[in-house]
């Protein structure tokens, strides 16, 4: 019995090994997945910002890739994000806001200070939309196919190698598609 008792901390510590072991084997442990990949985007219908429309649920099945950003002017990867989006808007592809627990004059202020890339904001003061898509914070980024589908999840800001390696590819993939 004794021997037992003595060898029951090597056997957890090396069933634990084993578990953190095959852990890390994973291609990203990152990464959580959506529930929504290859399901109907939920609900992007919310009041607006003033001046700014509001996005419809028609918007992302218009048959054209829409992204769909979380975002909030208090989230310093937000901002570093920024001129990510501006550049995906400039190459002409639909950018969907989503504010996220602002203020309206904060979000307003940021938008005005670092230029609009979204052709329409969602204004989500309480994180209605936010809880119905699964976001855990901001940023996070969808991409949406023409049929209204959600094919990819980005948690963090679009900058960076992860952006290029991640995000770009999966992007392109569903613009060669539409």
């Amino acid at each position: 019995m004794n021997r037992v008792l003595l060898l029951l901390p090597v056997l957890l510590f090396v069933g634990l090994g084993l578990l953190f072991w095959t852990g890390m084997g994973r291609d990203n442990p990152n990464e959580l997945p959506s529930v929504f990949i290859g399901k109907a985007a939920p609900s992007i219908e919310q009041a607006a910002l003033p001046g700014i429309p509001a996005p419809l649920q028609a918007d992302l099945q218009a048959g054209r890739v829409t992204v769909v950003n979380f975002w909030a002017s208090w989230c310093p990867p937000c901002r570093a994000e920024h001129p990510t989006l501006k550049a995906l808007a400039a190459e002409g592809i639909q950018v969907i806001g989503v504010n996220m627990l602002d203020r309206e004059a904060d979000a307003l202020g940021f938008l005005a200070e670092e230029g609009n890339p979204f052709a329409a904001i969602a204004y989500d003061p309480k994180g209605k939309t936010r809880l119905e898509w699964g976001v855990t914070a901001p940023p996070e980024t969808f991409i949406v196919n023409g049929k209204g589908e959600v094919v990819f999840r980005f948690i963090g800001p679009l900058v960076g190698d992860d952006y290029l390696q991640r995000f770009r590819p999966e992007l392109d993939k569903a613009l060669a598609t539409q």
